[in-house]
């Protein structure tokens, strides 16, 4: 996803600091010099900002070696400034989870997450129906969970394999206090993308992951 796809996003910031912050948010680490040159100004400026950021606790650096020269600083997102892109309602979603489990058991538990499984197959399922191959699926499944807050983007690597990489998990504490949840998003991505594909998750937040990142493979290959 390039920088100017940030404005595509629900939430998109324009003050500098906040650029920067999504700019290490969807990207990773980065140099000065590379978050300058995504939100259009210097190196230099960029570092002015990005030791602002440190200062408040929101970043840190890095230092990485680079051949011969001086080791490349890199700057990322501290755990404070990941709760900048916070999973919504994330104490109220946990305590309801809770009492559903303490209260109607596990088994009633699962149920629930079965059936939001099955109401978001349905929804890709429909939103699909004029995608003919794997590469426009997976497209479309991408744009299906940037909508719902996951900041997600379809690539291809080096490999040309198709990758679906989501750089937030808007119910991440969810998932973290049952990962059942985790299972059914990718059962529902299989179901989706069809019998003669496999999706392997590569990376996971919930594992402590920068992001989640599923790498999307026809049968045949």
């Amino acid at each position: 996803m390039s920088s100017d796809d940030l404005e595509k996003h629900d939430w998109s910031p324009r003050s500098a600091s906040e650029r920067i912050l999504m700019a290490l948010k969807m990207h990773g680490a980065l140099t000065s010099a590379q978050v300058g040159a995504r939100l259009g100004t210097t190196g230099e400026a960029a570092r002015q900002q990005l030791l602002k950021l440190a200062e408040d606790g929101l970043v840190a650096d890095e230092r990485r070696a680079a051949g011969r020269g001086r080791p490349a600083v890199y700057w990322h997102l501290t755990e404070k400034g990941q709760a900048r892109f916070p999973d919504t309602h994330a104490a109220l979603t946990v305590d309801i989870l809770r009492s559903i489990s303490g209260v109607l058991g596990e088994d009633a538990l699962e149920r629930i997450i079965g059936a939001r499984e099955a109401t978001t197959q349905a929804l890709y399922e429909e939103a699909m129906a004029g995608c003919e191959d794997l590469g426009a699926r997976v497209e479309k499944l991408a744009e299906l969970r940037n909508a719902e807050g996951y900041m997600a983007a379809a690539e291809r690597d080096e490999a040309g394999e198709l990758r679906l990489v989501e750089n937030h998990c808007p119910i991440c504490a969810a998932a973290t206090f049952c990962q059942g949840f985790c299972r059914a998003e990718k059962a529902v991505f299989e179901a989706v993308l069809g019998d003669d594909v496999s999706v392997e998750r590569v990376e996971h937040i919930v594992g402590g992951g920068r992001r989640c990142t599923y790498v999307i493979r026809e049968a045949t290959q």
